[in-house]
């Protein structure tokens, strides 16, 4: 926000310097980003009065001109030609420097002495191009141009922060410095005087359909003048960064500036049946704006109406409709307070931003309609613009109430390490405009309704310190003794499982933990999903970045497109990172996952669970597989990862139709793994067997079973009859072919048994296989393969 400095001691008696106050203000946490100045920058120049003007000797273009600069006469020749005798005019004397560090010197032209230069606008630096001289009017002569113009002000840039929008006026600046300080403060002039019999409850009707517009507050104005605003509004909105347009236009934006508040005025002919409707818009409303653009809206964006159509967007930028104009003779004045969520979310929509959603996006307070009123109303009968009409239309739907805060001196000196008294702490309370009260050496502290911030004790203790003085507030040696530094076992276990993937040939991806909540459409997945159960953040950068992600396989699926339109022709990569979900207590629950994505022609379903065995083996961690029924996935070429209860991840190949979706016709494969699961099952303390002593026997056996049948049902038997002597197990092959009937397949597995204890003989072997057979052939329908 850029602020004139001379506005802003205009609250003030004392003199303020530039430099100590943008110190101070930035010390105290209202940051001052720069400070600029728009005076003009010249030397030795003057004001002069052309006593009389005469045709040069030797050109018919030049004339020579002579100027009384006030204790003497100079002489100058010049080519301009909108001077006459008797105007003053600005004179460049010898050695003066102009705008643009042009230098001055006499000499002749075309044989005739010239002792200096008359100036135009251009020349000085005041505007950019000019067609003459710059004729003056009722000025001293012989000043100094400097102090003739009083050109330009030190405008002061502040970044003000989301959580102190009362800073976004130079009336909230003013209290910070009064604060800072510990000086008076001047309240700007808000009394005036209405006119006439009428009413304005006879003239105007306002209907306010939505309790999102927190206020609307107005009145009408009569027998307006329109014309151009004061030098001294038109200087200021300019430094401000602000266009003049009119006098009522100009007027509605100069309190904004002050207050804070933002207004804006109709033309009342141009409302139509004197009825103003606050409601939101409905699908294909039109608007076009004071920027000339024409808006087609939905049913999110609050408008001023009339009975026909809309006149404004609330809180954003009025229509060019009912703006004010040349022909106005009478206007309705807004002030009005909504919802700073809905503003955001309607200019973000638009992509329109301006100065009032500046400050309605930032939560402003709603008693500032009527100080903005009142303000507006008291310039405009300064000014002598017109007759204010009795009454105001104050319409409340909501309204911020005080709180009171209960804090002591000796819990603010703690907090803060100070030994400030009791009776700094309140007068600064007091110049904070904070009601203070005292009971039994308990100090019951009532912020403004414009300072929503402080709320807690904390924060009042914030607020001491900020006004102490940081800089005030001594160092202090930390006093606990420092801890070792380390990772934390849960730290070290995800380090193991980068590694891994890193040693495995992946490479590491990073993704946001926010995605768009159509990418649960893309995925198909079901509407009453659990991942569709999304925590939506307040604020975001878009919609494509709206939801906390409940899965990180969008994420992974968007990694691999990417990976595929850049014409890469195989990717393995991977991501850690953290999915996030509502607890049944309501807390939001951070949960640690393993993403693993792949594509190519080497890359198959298989490939991807030999990585998985990989990992789990590395770990420790044995699993069983199960068939897994997310939509997302391939339902022949998915499985879910178990260990008893526990679901420790899935993993498979992407569903065809998700993949349609995302408009690639590769094939994915991708893992999730839900690594706080798997670390509570990790076991640190790695146990060593003591070399066998017997020897092994290996036995290779193959069966022929149902198509259907799971290799992993097959394993469960296998396992389940072999016992303690099962040293491993591994398959080898799967056949399918014309030895094989159709329908079944052929599997086969090497089988290694060792007994601990004792040397196996072949007996023992073969009692085992044909337990394990009878038992497949029972339950699988099994039979061994000839």
């Amino acid at each position: 926000m850029r602020v004139s400095f001379e506005w802003i001691k205009e609250y003030f008696n004392e003199d303020l310097e530039l430099n100590d106050v943008c110190d101070k203000l930035t010390i105290s946490g209202t940051k001052v980003e720069n400070v600029e100045s728009n005076k003009i920058e010249v030397k030795n120049v003057v004001t002069g009065f052309i006593e009389e003007i005469k045709p040069h000797p030797d050109a018919e273009k030049l004339v020579v001109c002579k100027v009384n600069i006030g204790d003497e006469y100079v002489q100058i020749v010049t080519g301009a030609k909108n001077m006459k005798e008797g105007d003053i005019v600005p004179v460049a004397l010898h050695g003066a420097v102009l705008a643009g560090g042009l230098k001055i010197k006499k000499g002749k032209l075309r044989g005739v002495e010239s002792q200096g230069m008359m100036c135009s606008e251009e020349e000085l630096g005041l505007c950019d191009h000019a067609d003459g001289l710059m004729i003056l009017k009722d000025v001293p002569i012989g000043k100094n141009i400097v102090d003739v113009l009083d050109s330009g002000e030190d405008i002061i840039e502040f970044e003000i922060t989301s959580n102190r929008p009362d800073c976004l006026g130079v009336m909230g600046i003013a209290r910070e410095i009064k604060a800072v300080y510990d000086v008076d403060f001047k309240n700007p002039n808000l009394e005036f005087r209405c006119s006439g019999d009428k009413n304005i409850n006879d003239i105007l009707k306002v209907d306010v359909q939505t309790k999102d517009c927190r206020r609307y507050s107005a009145r009408v104005i009569e027998n307006v003048k329109i014309c151009d605003s004061p030098k001294f509004i038109q200087d200021r909105l300019i430094s401000s960064g602000i266009r003049p347009i009119n006098n009522i236009v100009d007027l509605t934006n100069y309190v904004m500036l002050e207050i804070g508040q933002p207004m804006h005025a109709f033309d009342y002919d141009l409302v139509r049946d004197s009825k103003i409707v606050v409601e939101y818009s409905s699908n294909g409303d039109k608007i076009t704006t004071l920027d000339g653009v024409d808006r087609e809206l939905d049913n999110s964006i609050i408008c001023i109406k009339d009975s026909k159509g809309a006149l404004a967007l609330g809180g954003i930028m009025g229509g060019e409709y009912s703006k004010v104009n040349h022909n106005t003779k009478k206007i309705i004045l807004e002030s009005a307070n909504f919802k700073f969520d809905v503003i955001r979310r309607a200019s973000r929509k638009l992509n329109l931003r301006s100065e009032s959603s500046l400050r309605f996006e930032k939560g402003i307070d709603d008693n500032l309609t009527i100080v903005a009123l009142d303000r507006f109303c008291s310039l405009f009968e300064e000014l002598s613009y017109g007759d204010i009409v009795n009454g105001t239309i104050d319409i409340i739907n909501e309204s911020y109430e005080k709180v009171n805060i209960e804090v002591t001196p000796e819990y603010i000196n703690k907090f803060l390490g100070t030994s400030i008294s009791k009776f700094d702490i309140i007068k600064i309370f007091k110049n904070l405009d904070m009601e203070v009260k005292e009971e039994n050496g308990i100090l019951i502290v009532t912020p403004p309704t414009f300072r929503r911030d402080v709320f807690i004790k904390e924060d009042l203790a914030e607020e001491i310190a900020r006004i102490y003085g940081y800089n005030r507030i001594e160092e202090e040696d930390l006093l606990n003794a420092l801890q070792e530094i380390g990772k934390t076992k849960k730290q070290k276990f995800i380090d193991n499982i980068l590694n891994l993937m890193v040693s495995l040939g992946f490479s590491q991806s990073i993704s946001y933990s926010f995605y768009s909540p159509k990418s649960f459409d893309k995925m198909n997945l079901d509407k009453d999903s659990e991942l569709r159960n999304v925590i939506s953040i307040r604020n975001p950068l878009g919609e494509d970045y709206s939801v906390m992600r409940t899965t990180m396989i969008p994420s992974m699926i968007e990694a691999l497109c990417r990976n595929n339109s850049y014409s890469n022709s195989e990717a393995c990569i991977f991501d850690i990172g953290k999915t996030y979900s509502k607890g049944r207590d309501g807390n939001i629950l951070e949960n640690n996952v393993l993403t693993i994505g792949m594509y190519g022609k080497k890359f198959d379903y298989f490939t991807l669970k030999g990585v998985v065995e990989a990992l789990f083996k590395h770990i420790g961690i044995t699993f069983m597989l199960e068939r897994e029924g997310e939509t997302f996935y391939h339902p022949g070429k998915s499985a879910r990862i178990v260990l008893g209860k526990n679901i420790l991840g899935k993993f498979g190949a992407i569903h065809p139709y998700v993949m349609k979706n995302y408009d690639t016709k590769v094939e994915f494969f991708i893992c999730e793994i839900y690594l706080d699961k798997v670390f509570n099952l990790y076991k640190f303390d790695k146990k060593y067997k003591q070399i066998p002593k017997y020897p092994s026997v290996t036995f290779d056996l193959s069966i022929v079973v149902d198509e259907n049948v799971l290799v992993q049902d097959i394993e469960k038997i296998i396992k389940s009859k072999s016992g303690s002597i099962l040293e491993s197990l591994d398959i080898f092959d799967i056949y399918r072919g014309s030895q094989i009937p159709e329908g079944k397949k052929s599997v086969s597995y090497s089988i290694i048994f060792r007994d601990i204890r004792k040397t196996l003989n072949d007996k023992e072997i073969n009692k085992l296989i044909e337990m394990i057979l009878n038992d497949l052939k029972l339950k699988l329908g099994a039979e061994l393969r000839k």
